[in-house]
C-alpha cells in the first residue's frame, strides 16, 4: 500500500486549517489572508500530485485506510479514506483548478470590504470537496458533502446586505437540504441492510460483493434517495431552480461552484456509488440507472432552452452548467461511467474558465453583466477575448483541439448503445445543437459588433486575472491530448484497462456527427445575431432576434419556463398556507385548549379548596374540639382519690349483679 494513503486527509485539512487561520485575522490583513488561501491551495496541489504518482504504477490501483471513530455497545463506527483513480483525478482537477480561481480572486476582489472573509470561506469550501473526494464512507462523505452546503451558502450570501443575495444562500441551502433528506434516509436504509458505510474494506464494504449481496430488492430504492442528494447539488430537474440565483455571489464563487466544488458533488457520489445503482443489471439497465438517464435528459435539453434566452453572462453559464451535468447524468445512467467522469473534469477546467472570463468581462465593464449592453470588446480585452473562446469551443464540443469535442463524442457514443431506447440519443443531438447556438449567441453579443454602453469604457483585466484564463485555456486545450479515441489514456486510466495508441481510431463516423451538429448550432447562431445590437429592418437595436421572430416562445424561455413561479403557486404557497394554518393552530386553537384545561384546572382547584376549608378543616376542627372536651370530662373523672374509685367499682358491680338478675 503507499505510504501516501496514510497521509491523505491532509489534502483537504490544509485548506480547512488554512481556513480558520485566515478567520483570525483582521480586515486589514488582506495580503496576508490572501497567501494563506493560495498557499493551502497550493500545498493540496501538491499533496494531490503525490496521491496521483501511485495510482499510474498498477491498473486498478486502490488503496484505502479505515478507522474507528467511536463504538457503541458492541458495534463501531468506522470511517476511511481512499485512493484509487476517481478519487486522484478528482483531486488533481480541484486542486489545480481551484488554485487558478484563488489567484484571480486576489485581483477581482482587491476592492472588496470583505477581502479577508471571502478567502476564508473559499478555503474551507475547496477543503470541503476534497474531503468528499477522499472519504472511503458514505458518512464521511456526507459530513463533507454538508460543509460544502454550508460554505456555498457563506459564499453566495457573502454580499448578506443585498437582499437578492440573501434569497438566493437561502434558497440554495433550503433546496439543497431537501435533496440531502434524501440521501440521509438513504444512507440510513443502506447501513441498516449492509451493517456498513465503508465503500472499501477487504470485501466486507457496502459497495464490494458482501455487502451488495445483503441488500438485495432494497438497493434500487437507497440508490434511488441517494440520488436524490445528488439532483440537489448538482441542480438536476426538479431541484435545479437555486444554481442560476447562486450567480449572486462573487463571480469567483460562481466558477467554484460551477467548476470544481459543489455540482461536482452530486456527479462525483453516483460514479463513486455506481457499483449500487448497477446491481443486478441486464444488460447494463437497471431502475435507478433508468430514472438517472431520464433526469439527466430532461435537465439537459431543458437548461439548454432555457439559457438561449437570458440577458445576464453568468445566468447564461449557469444554465449550461446545469445542462452540462445533465449529460454527465445521462453518460452514468447508460453506463458510460468514464465518459461521464472525463467531461466532469474537462468541464471543470472550460467552465472555470468561462466563469473567471465573464468575471473579467464584468471588471473591465465596470459590474456591467448585461450582454446587451456590450459588444466589441475583443478590441479592449484581447487576451479575454481569445481565452473566453477557447472556452466557448471546449463548453460547445468542438472536436480535435478543444477537451469538450472529445468528451461528447464519447458520451453521445455510450447514449447511443442504451438498449432500452434511441430517444435520449436523439435528444442529445438537440442538446449539443443548442449548446454552440446560445454560447454563439453570448459571445457575438459579448465580443463583436459595436461597443455598446458598457464597453466604451472597458479595459483589459491585470495580470492576476488574466494568467490564470491562460492557464485555464491550456488545460482546456491540453487535456484534449489524452482524450482522443487514437490514445484514450484518461479513458483507460479510470476504468483500469491498458492504453494504446491507434492512429486509426482517431477518425470515426461520431465524430463527424458530432462535427456536424456543433457546426449546426455555431451556423444558427451566426446567421441570427450577426445583427444583434444594431437595428435590422423593423427589428429595434435592443431587441433579440430571437425575441422578434418568436416573442412568446422567447418570453416563456427568459422567465425561465415559469417553473420558480410554478413553485411559488405550489409548494411555496401550500408551505406558507400550512405556516399559517399551524400558526392559527397554535395561537387559537392549542393556546385555547391549554387555557381551556389551565381554567378547568382552576376551577377544580377552588372547589378543592372550599372543600378542604369550609369541609374537611371544619370538621377536623370541631372533631378536635369534642375530643378536647371529652379529654376535659375523662380527666376530671380521675381524681386520684381510690375511694371514689372503689365506689364506681362497687356500682358497676350492683349494675352488673341486677342485670344478671333480670335476665335470669
Amino acid at each position: 500500500m503507499s505510504l501516501i494513503i496514510h497521509y491523505l486527509w491532509l489534502i483537504p485539512a490544509v485548506p480547512l486549517v488554512a481556513s480558520l487561520a485566515i478567520l483570525s485575522l483582521a480586515n486589514a490583513w488582506r495580503r496576508s489572508a490572501a497567501a494563506l488561501a493560495v498557499a493551502g491551495q497550493t500545498a493540496a496541489l501538491a499533496l494531490s500530485a503525490v496521491a496521483f504518482l501511485p495510482t499510474l504504477q498498477t491498473h486498478g490501483f486502490r488503496a484505502v485506510q479505515n478507522f474507528t471513530w467511536f463504538t457503541f455497545g458492541d458495534n463501531a463506527l468506522r470511517l476511511g479514506f481512499v485512493l484509487d483513480p476517481l478519487a486522484a483525478a478528482m483531486l488533481l482537477m480541484i486542486s489545480l483548478v481551484g488554485l487558478c480561481i484563488f489567484v484571480f480572486s486576489i485581483g477581482y476582489m482587491a476592492e472588496d470590504k470583505n477581502f479577508v472573509r471571502f478567502f476564508a470561506y473559499l478555503s474551507f469550501f475547496s477543503g470541503a470537496m476534497l474531503g468528499v473526494v477522499v472519504a472511503n464512507s458514505l458518512l464521511l462523505l456526507f459530513i463533507f458533502w454538508e460543509l460544502v452546503g454550508l460554505a456555498s451558502y457563506l459564499l453566495i450570501g457573502l454580499w448578506i446586505e443585498r437582499p437578492s443575495a440573501a434569497a438566493a444562500a437561502k434558497k440554495a441551502f433550503i433546496t439543497t437540504r431537501i435533496g440531502d433528506m434524501g440521501f440521509f434516509v438513504g444512507m440510513l436504509w443502506l447501513y441498516n441492510r449492509s451493517g456498513t458505510l465503508l465503500f472499501y474494506d477487504d470485501g466486507k464494504g457496502c459497495l464490494e460483493s458482501a455487502g451488495l449481496a445483503m441488500l438485495g430488492a432494497s438497493a434500487t430504492f437507497i440508490a434511488l434517495l441517494i440520488f436524490f442528494g445528488a439532483v440537489g447539488k448538482s441542480g438536476q430537474f426538479p431541484l435545479h431552480v437555486w444554481l442560476p440565483d447562486a450567480m449572486e455571489g462573487p463571480t469567483p464563487v460562481s466558477a467554484l461552484i460551477h467548476a470544481a466544488t459543489m455540482v461536482a458533488a452530486g456527479v462525483f457520489l453516483v460514479a463513486r456509488v455506481y457499483p449500487l445503482f448497477s446491481l443486478g443489471a441486464i444488460n447494463g439497465v437497471t431502475s435507478s440507472l433508468t430514472v438517472v438517464v431520464w433526469i439527466g435528459v430532461t435537465t439537459a435539453l431543458m437548461a439548454a432552452l432555457i439559457a438561449i434566452a437570458q440577458a445576464d453572462i453568468k445566468r447564461i453559464l449557469a444554465y449550461s452548467t446545469v445542462s452540462q451535468l445533465g449529460l454527465m447524468m445521462v453518460s452514468l445512467g447508460v453506463g458510460g461511467m468514464a465518459a461521464g467522469i472525463m467531461h466532469l473534469l474537462a468541464h471543470g477546467f472550460f467552465k472555470a474558465l468561462l466563469f473567471l472570463g465573464s468575471g473579467s468581462v464584468i471588471h473591465g465593464c465596470h459590474s456591467e453583466q448585461d450582454i446587451r449592453k456590450m459588444g466589441g470588446l475583443r478590441r479592449f480585452m484581447p487576451v479575454t477575448f481569445v481565452t473566453y473562446a477557447i472556452g466557448m469551443m471546449a463548453l460547445s464540443g468542438v472536436p480535435f483541439f478543444f477537451s469538450g469535442g472529445w468528451t461528447k463524442e464519447e458520451i453521445l457514443h455510450a447514449v447511443g448503445h442504451w438498449p432500452p431506447s434511441r430517444a435520449p440519443y436523439y435528444l442529445m443531438f438537440a442538446g449539443v445543437v443548442l449548446t454552440a447556438f446560445y454560447m454563439t449567441r453570448q459571445i457575438i453579443y459579448v465580443f463583436f459588433g459595436n461597443s455598446r454602453t458598457a464597453a466604451k469604457q472597458a479595459h483589459e483585466s491585470p495580470p492576476v486575472m488574466t494568467i490564470p484564463l491562460i492557464v485555464l485555456a491550456l488545460g482546456a486545450i491540453l487535456l484534449s491530448i489524452v482524450l482522443t479515441p487514437a490514445w484514450p489514456w484518461l479513458h483507460d486510466y479510470l476504468t483500469g484497462e491498458s492504453v494504446h495508441f491507434e492512429i486509426g481510431r482517431l477518425i470515426q463516423p461520431m465524430l463527424f456527427v458530432s462535427l456536424a451538429l456543433v457546426s449546426a448550432g455555431i451556423g444558427i447562431a451566426v446567421w441570427m445575431y450577426r445583427k444583434a445590437g444594431v437595428q435590422d429592418g423593423d427589428r429595434p437595436a435592443d431587441i433579440d432576434p430571437l425575441e422578434h421572430a418568436q416573442p412568446a416562445l422567447f418570453r416563456f424561455l427568459a422567465n425561465k419556463m415559469w417553473i420558480d413561479e410554478l413553485y411559488a403557486r405550489t409548494v411555496i404557497a401550500f408551505s406558507w398556507i400550512a405556516a399559517l394554518l399551524s400558526d392559527w393552530m397554535d395561537r387559537y386553537f392549542w393556546d385555547g385548549l391549554v387555557r381551556g384545561f389551565g381554567a378547568i384546572g382552576q376551577v377544580f382547584a377552588m372547589f378543592t379548596a372550599g372543600v378542604d376549608e369550609r369541609g374537611i378543616n371544619t370538621g377536623v376542627d370541631e372533631t378536635t374540639v369534642g375530643a378536647r372536651g371529652l379529654g376535659r370530662l375523662m380527666s376530671a373523672a380521675h381524681s386520684g382519690q381510690i375511694q371514689i374509685y372503689l365506689g364506681i367499682v362497687a356500682i358497676g358491680m350492683l349494675a352488673l349483679l341486677l342485670l344478671y338478675a333480670w335476665l335470669a
